[in-house]
């Protein structure tokens, strides 16, 4: 049995979709997401909803990328590239460095497709993972364990570490598993952005064939809505001027 099947009577992606029915527009406007998608679909072309369709069915929020104090924002927004580019929507970041080193390395709109958290200690990030079902599985070179004989169809924080000294010791203390990527060349270690590429699309291929981590139809409709929402600069603009000609609040449900 894989551990995924136990803990899908503990944990259901309620736990991790990050996104509520009411969206809010301002800080006193909030409004159901059939609204949105009721108000913007039809301004949006029908290549771009299909898209935005094809994308929401396949994103995965059980698998969480972890960013450890990342010096290099150039490594980060590769990192965020690939996760969303294989469907992870689900991105931590840690920031414990006082400095970045800035890059010309961008991270060609997944900024804007996936849900980004910032955390100022790997404790409380890892603390908040872990009550929510994940299971921490960090990287480290003295690991025994290959990354390939982790179980990734279960709820699993993927934590990568910062480019000198790998992930941090509160992270490595509170971790459920530690993995090693198989290399059997001289070098010691790959650059985070070649580890993240390599972990990220072995947990895809893993997942390939299982629908436990599929959105449920009515999380579905509110990703819809967000992207929507992401998609039109002045969808949220449009959408509140409508609310306000129509009598405001007694239109929200």
């Amino acid at each position: 049995m894989k551990i995924s099947d136990s803990i899908d009577s503990i944990y259901s992606l309620d736990s991790f979709f990050p996104h509520a029915a009411q969206i809010s527009l301002r800080e006193d406007l909030q409004i159901h997401y059939q609204m949105v998608l009721d108000f913007l679909g039809p301004l949006l072309t029908a290549e771009r909803r299909e898209k935005i369709e094809r994308v929401v069915g396949l994103r995965n929020f059980q698998t969480a990328v972890v960013l450890d104090g990342i010096y290099d924002r150039g490594n980060i927004s590769a990192v965020m590239r690939t996760a969303e580019g294989l469907g992870f929507a689900n991105f931590h970041v840690i920031e414990t460095q006082e400095r970045f080193k800035e890059a010309n390395r961008v991270t060609q709109g997944a900024d804007k497709w996936t849900e980004v958290r910032k955390w100022k200690t790997p404790r409380e990030a890892a603390v908040h993972l872990k009550s929510l079902g994940h299971r921490l599985i960090v990287t480290h070179l003295d690991a025994s364990k290959p990354l390939q004989d982790i179980d990734f169809t279960a709820p699993s924080a993927l934590v990568l570490g910062n480019e000198k000294s790998g992930v941090s010791d509160a992270m490595i203390e509170l971790a459920d598993e530690r993995v090693r990527i198989p290399m059997t060349g001289f070098v010691q270690s790959f650059n985070i952005s070649v580890a993240g590429a390599l972990c990220l699309y072995e947990i895809h291929r893993q997942q390939q064939d299982s629908l436990a981590q599929r959105l449920t139809p009515e999380q579905q409709g509110i990703l819809r809505a967000h992207y929507y929402l992401r998609t039109l600069d002045s969808g949220k603009d449009m959408l509140i001027e409508n609310l306000t000609r129509q009598g405001g609040p007694r239109h929200m449900v």
